[in-house]
């Protein structure tokens, strides 16, 4: 079975966490540090659990921007698999009391394409710049948010980009772009 749209499928189980998180509570989503190795199951969890409706569209039009973009080049069943791989090391590596979301995925898919499509034209605080110049962009402002706290797991955006920019290398030579 041929597996297409990975990203809405992701950001459609995203909804429907979300959806059970304004029913029953956030309890059972979130990743909580003491409790991560005795409740395996929220290292899966978190990853679709989100905050607030907000931090849900900003995950979700990421997720379709990026994971879209990157499907088109490497096919549904990666973009899957890096999804997962991501948002687990950013979950098992991170250090936070209590976290959730699905930025530490989405950064997973963002380093691929830094690496695969580094020229890529993307919009980044109003201005158009290549991927690889984002993907800069994106590691400094988390670099200088675990030094400026804010509630942001900052730490799992720059595992998920690491895990992303490792998977990019690995396919660089069948799907990354010819440069040069």
């Amino acid at each position: 079975m041929k597996v297409k749209y990975s990203a809405l499928w992701l950001a459609l189980v995203c909804i429907i966490v979300f959806v059970f998180q304004l029913i029953i509570g956030n309890d059972a989503f979130v990743l909580i540090e003491t409790l991560k190795w005795t409740e395996p199951w929220r290292l899966v969890a978190s990853i679709f659990a989100h905050g607030s409706a907000g931090h849900l569209l900003s995950n979700l039009f990421s997720l379709c921007l990026f994971g879209l973009v990157l499907e088109g080049r490497v096919g549904a069943r990666r973009v899957l698999w890096l999804f997962f791989a991501a948002g687990l090391f950013a979950n098992v590596f991170t250090w936070y009391p209590r976290s959730l979301g699905a930025s530490g995925a989405i950064f997973g898919l963002i380093g691929a394409l830094c690496v695969l499509r580094p020229l890529m034209v993307i919009w980044l605080n109003g201005l158009p710049v290549p991927m690889i110049l984002a993907g800069v962009a994106y590691l400094i402002q988390d670099t200088i948010g675990l030094f400026a706290p804010s509630g942001v797991a900052n730490g799992a955006h720059i595992i998920g980009l690491f895990v992303g920019m490792g998977a990019g290398l690995l396919w660089r030579h069948e799907f990354g772009d010819r440069i040069g």
